[in-house]
């Protein structure tokens, strides 16, 4: 992601219009070749911001020295640290900020909005030996102190650190490299996501309060590129995924909505490869789905993320897609993603987790086991699991064996009734048809408790 700034809307906004409706057949021109830009524009309103997140594209700083750097967020000191943009500086588009010896790279500004979570990507430069850096907070003005635990960066693999920051009130950050002297890390994707005040957020990471995979790592996906590379970690910051790299889509997918997640940016439409895959890593680009007589399915939906034209625009990278049957996408999936919002504007936070199964679907063309030359693989199924809590703080003590799961598994076929409740099961059916375990993170009890239940639709 390139640009950031705040992006603040009203909570009153009116839901953006529907789920994921997409076209069978996507445009002629695809966007593989170039990395994705914003054009700095801001919303102006009235409600709490939900993320911050600071990509470190507008800024230029060439050498160590301390100095100011002003980025699309606002300005940072650089102290021992520099705008990397080299090749083996690794990096979310074409920049990243370069830190070496006990380096300090500091916002000059406030977050006036509080955090709840803060996540990091980070690297080793090129091929230098392993450091240990900190996140360090500052509120109100008062003496910095480290958040959580020191990180150990050792591989040129991007990778993303989590903070449970849960923090009320004027915040400023650091991130200080501590240890490793003249071997240097790279920072990129610095995102604050605003403190959870009952009204919900949706931010990267896998824990604190709207952290969108709280719930747990079904598949025990990893971000290891040489063993994971079909069960591959891909936190994308509006929502998590295990990375499929031979078959060129999610395995599965896990994010958050609350009402914060849900503002008035338009739908950006800008389907396009994701660029940050591992290298060598095939792109599904946004017309491979072209003629194949599937919708490029969103898996978190592109109206569950209209809090910002960031967060709205990285619904749209082409390792969000599925090949989706254009009636099941449409109608079916659409009034499935259109009740979950329903229930968010009725006072409700929600945990998802959608993924697919099985082996050939069937479209508006026929019936195909692969696309794009055998580039992106066909599922038989599709399945989604919602977990509804009312707003509120600590969500995993929240969670209980009467809180409400909707379980839904449908066929990949354009016959497909249009009525999400026919297609209705349990938690722990998906877990035989995947062999993944749901709820990781729960209490055994409750775990057992929800696997096994069945909504009533309504």
């Amino acid at each position: 992601m390139k640009l950031t700034k705040f992006f603040i809307y009203p909570l009153a906004a009116v839901l953006f219009l529907s789920s994921c409706q997409k076209e069978a057949s996507a445009p002629v021109v695809d966007s593989q070749s170039a990395p994705f830009s914003f054009n700095g524009s801001i919303a102006q309103g009235y409600a709490i911001t939900q993320t911050f997140d600071e990509g470190f594209e507008a800024g230029t700083k060439t050498a160590y020295a301390i100095a100011n750097v002003t980025f699309g967020s606002g300005s940072w000191s650089l102290d021992n640290a520099l705008v990397g943009t080299s090749t083996s500086d690794p990096k979310v588009g074409t920049h990243s900020v370069r830190i070496t010896q006990t380096g300090i790279v500091g916002m000059n500004f406030d977050v006036t909005t509080g955090a709840s979570t803060v996540t990091i990507k980070h690297a080793v430069y090129g091929s230098d030996a392993s450091s240990t850096w900190g996140l360090y907070m500052s509120v109100s003005g008062g003496a910095y102190s480290q958040v959580g635990s020191t990180v150990t960066t050792s591989s040129s693999t991007i990778a993303t650190a989590s903070f449970a920051v849960n923090t009320n009130g004027t915040l400023r950050f650091q991130v200080r490299k501590l240890t490793g002297a003249a071997n240097r890390i790279n920072i990129d994707e610095f995102t604050v996501n605003s403190y959870d005040s009952g009204s919900g957020g949706g931010g990267g990471g896998t824990t604190g309060d709207n952290s969108n995979m709280l719930l747990g790592n079904p598949s025990g996906a990893t971000t290891s590129i040489t063993t994971s590379y079909n069960n591959f970690l891909y936190d994308h910051t509006q929502y998590i995924d295990s990375y499929n790299r031979d078959k060129g889509v999610p395995n599965w997918t896990s994010w958050y909505v609350g009402p914060t997640s849900l503002g008035s940016a338009a739908r950006q439409d800008d389907f396009r490869a994701d660029t940050a895959l591992p290298s060598g890593w095939y792109e599904v680009g946004s017309s491979s789905y072209s003629g194949s007589g599937f919708d490029r399915g969103h898996n978190c939906p592109s109206a569950d993320r209209t809090s910002s034209v960031a967060a709205n625009s990285a619904t749209f990278l082409m390792d969000n897609m599925i090949p989706q049957a254009p009636n099941n996408n449409q109608q079916t999936w659409g009034n499935l993603e259109d009740y979950g919002r329903t229930l968010v504007n009725a006072g409700n936070e929600i945990y998802v987790i959608m993924g697919i199964y099985g082996s050939g679907g069937t479209g508006s063309s026929g019936s195909a086991t692969t696309i794009n030359s055998g580039h992106v693989a066909v599922p038989s199924h599709v399945w989604k699991i919602i977990v509804v809590i009312p707003n509120g703080n600590g969500d995993l003590a929240r969670i209980t064996a009467s809180t409400r799961v909707i379980a839904v598994d449908t066929p990949n076929i354009n016959t497909v009734s249009s009525t999400w409740q026919n297609y209705i099961t349990t938690v722990q059916a998906i877990e035989n048809a995947t062999g993944y375990s749901f709820f990781t993170a729960l209490p055994a009890s409750v775990k057992a408790a929800l696997e096994t239940k069945v909504d009533p639709g309504s």
